[in-house]
Order: C-alpha cells, then sequence, then structure tokens
C-alpha cells in the first residue's frame, strides 16, 4: 500500500464523516441557535429548554436520514476493502 492508497482512504474517511456528522451537527447548531434567541428575548434560562429541542430534532433527523447514513457508511467500508483487497 503507497502514500497515494493511504491518503485516499483518509480523505474518503473524512468526507464519509463529513456525511454521516453534518447534518446531525448543523441541525444542533441551528436548534441551539433558535433557542438561544429565544431565551435572549424571553429571559428565560432554563437548561432542559435547549436540550429537550435538540435531542427531538436530533432524533428526526436520524429517522429521516438514517438509511442515507448508513449507506454512507457501507459504501465507505466497501472502497475501503476493495482498496486492501487490491494491494494484497
Amino acid at each position: 500500500m503507497n502514500a497515494y492508497e493511504l491518503t485516499d482512504i483518509f480523505r474518503d474517511a473524512i468526507l464519509t464523516g463529513l456525511k454521516i456528522g453534518g447534518p446531525i451537527l448543523l441541525v444542533s447548531i441551528v436548534v441551539g441557535l433558535l433557542i438561544a434567541i429565544i431565551q435572549a428575548a424571553t429571559s428565560i434560562n432554563e437548561q432542559t429548554m435547549t436540550f429537550v429541542p435538540k435531542l427531538l430534532f436530533i432524533g428526526l433527523v436520524l429517522i429521516v436520514g438514517g438509511g442515507y447514513m448508513l449507506q454512507q457508511l457501507v459504501d465507505f467500508l466497501y472502497r475501503t476493502f476493495a482498496i486492501i483487497a487490491n494491494v494484497g
């Protein structure tokens, strides 16, 4: 296995990680920002007010996009094993 193949695997791993984790992080950031704006406007500083909506929306993202995320992970593993099989 040469440096090009290792670099290709690492690049693919980073892109796959972004595809899998990106939607969850993005939803968490957006929901947290919206709740923070509401808390600032109403002067309510309750910690559970940010936790529960984030948890619900992240669960919704996992229900809606979980199949896509799993398929991305499986495709990454197939590509990685194919590179390893071609080397050996």
